[in-house]
């Protein structure tokens, strides 16, 4: 067994395959493995910022990044990132879920659209991505990061359908950790608490709004703060390195301690 030390430990030669890269977590993973040594194929729906994540991965890393454009709610479009990315680099070792949408609403003011939008995006479209990935990350005996939420672990109010979401996330992580785990192929998730990125503005919070929404973590997190993007990198960085080589079906809550909170 290789010496891993400490840190989170480097990934040069693998080849990771990261969803939701265009922005928020999924731009901030990238740049995180590019600085570890990582070959990257990136995809996400916005063209123009997928671009962008690329060239800084790019100056960061030193290796050419491959952008895949693509909306994972499309069939043909998961098809074709699977296929180019494999194609491209013949081989896959890592795959990032991260794509994901936040909505607001309760049972009372949540439509089935919205719903089916909701679950989509961060449930349907994780799933079909990772059933093609695997075939891949078997051969390799790679690993699977999916981004969750602590919403997967706790409840709160007014955001029904994607906490819901977020929950299948967390069973779908568990369930292929040991389906997987015979082949040597690991599977685990990171659950953020409020991490400051544009996905809450995204789901309907205006600028004020969403000022007060940040202000409220000094309560809402035992830390009393929001978490920055490279703190959640950070982790997905370990978990997909081979210092977590004995670490399977865990949900990693990165959330300055909301988890573990109870009102008062």
């Amino acid at each position: 067994m290789a010496d891993r030390g400490f840190g989170l430990g480097r990934l040069d030669g693998k080849v990771a395959l990261i969803s939701g890269a265009s922005s928020g977590i999924g731009a901030g993973t990238a740049k995180m493995f590019s600085k570890l040594g990582a070959k990257l194929a990136l995809t996400g729906r916005n063209e123009d910022n997928l671009k962008k994540t690329g060239n800084e991965c790019e100056e960061l890393g030193g290796h050419k990044v491959l952008c895949i454009p693509g909306d994972l709610t499309i069939e043909e479009d998961v098809n074709k990132i699977v296929e180019d990315a494999v194609k491209h680099y013949g081989q896959l070792d890592i795959l990032v879920n991260s794509a994901g949408i936040v909505e607001l609403g309760t049972i009372e003011t949540t439509s089935l659209e919205q719903y089916d939008r909701l679950m989509n995006t961060n449930v349907r479209a994780m799933y079909h991505l990772t059933m093609l990935a695997t075939p891949h990350l078997v051969k390799t005996k790679g690993s699977i990061v999916n981004v969750s939420s602590v919403n997967g672990i706790r409840s709160f109010p007014n955001v029904l359908a994607y906490n819901m979401s977020k929950s299948a996330v967390d069973q779908f992580t568990r369930c292929c950790a040991l389906d997987l785990a015979p082949k040597q192929v690991r599977v685990n998730s990171v659950n953020p608490g409020v991490i400051i990125t544009e996905i809450h503005k995204r789901g309907g919070l205006d600028d004020e709004a969403y000022q007060m929404f940040l202000e409220r973590t000094k309560f809402t997190h035992a830390l009393g703060r929001p978490g920055q993007v490279e703190e959640v990198a950070a982790m997905i960085a370990f978990l997909a390195s081979e210092n977590a080589s004995f670490i399977t079906g865990a949900q990693i809550p990165i959330d300055g301690g909301r988890h573990a909170m109870c009102p008062r």
